[in-house]
């Protein structure tokens, strides 16, 4: 992996919650390009791991370079490094007063990114895109939850980021509404966009990822391509966490 190539690169990541040390040593680097799955078992540390990659959470320990600049230093303007990263949640985080174009404008203008009607003009691309334009008058309560997951992917990429964090995005949907949410993401993942996601969608993970993180008790167990951990894995923990799922 040549460092011109490398987007994000973690070293000896640390975080605690009080006497609770939820991450303890992890290492990683993300190339241009790449999908990465971060999957474990509930509480091994993924989501904190996720939300410290664009300062959601301060880390305690160790370092975060994205493009670079190591966010973890205290003088850095996280808000400007934050508009390159998009980030999808589990339960969508729509303003519910705003209607969907809104929910869609409001802060690339008001972080003076594009005048309002270029924002409105790339809202109506990124809608499209995620095949929901003629939904942009509708408020969040008048969608289903697949539709309010993509409202959000597409709220996400109207600020032209290019890294996309997405954690546990599916796990909060109905069934039947995962495969709508999960065809955008690869389509995204077609298009060359940086991704770390966190899941629970095994088929998802073996089809879009370049590489999967096995996280457990706030380390990184094992990587690995899809094939390599999901078929064949090394560690114990790993292949007693993948029965259970697979």
């Amino acid at each position: 992996m040549s460092e011109d190539s490398m987007v994000i690169k973690v070293r000896n990541l640390k975080k605690s919650f009080g006497d609770l040390e939820v991450l303890k040593d992890i290492s990683l680097d993300v190339e241009r390009g790449e999908v990465v799955v971060v999957i474990g078992p509930s509480g091994s540390g993924k989501s904190t791991f996720l939300r410290c990659l664009n300062r959601l959470e301060d880390s305690n320990g160790g370092s975060i370079e994205v493009h670079g600049q190591d966010i973890t230093k205290k003088n850095i303007n996280i808000n400007t490094v934050r508009e390159n990263i998009g980030m999808v949640f589990q339960h969508f985080n729509l303003f519910n007063n705003l209607n969907v174009m809104d929910n869609m404008t409001l802060a690339p203008v008001e972080l003076k990114k594009c005048s309002k009607a270029e924002a409105v003009k790339r809202a109506e691309s990124m809608l499209s895109k995620v095949g929901l334009l003629e939904r942009a008058e509708a408020f969040p309560s008048q969608l289903s939850g697949g539709q309010k997951q993509r409202v959000a992917i597409a709220r996400a990429l109207c600020m032209q980021p290019d890294i996309m964090l997405f954690d546990e995005p599916t796990s909060a949907l109905d069934p039947e509404m995962v495969g709508e949410v999960l065809s955008v993401m690869q389509e995204l993942a077609a298009d060359g966009m940086t991704m770390v996601i966190v899941t629970h969608e095994m088929g998802f993970a073996r089809e879009v990822a370049d590489r999967i993180i096995f996280m457990d008790g706030g380390y990184i167990v094992e990587e690995g391509t899809p094939h390599e951990l999901l078929n064949d894995p090394k560690e114990k923990r790993t292949k007693d966490f993948l029965d259970k799922v697979l």
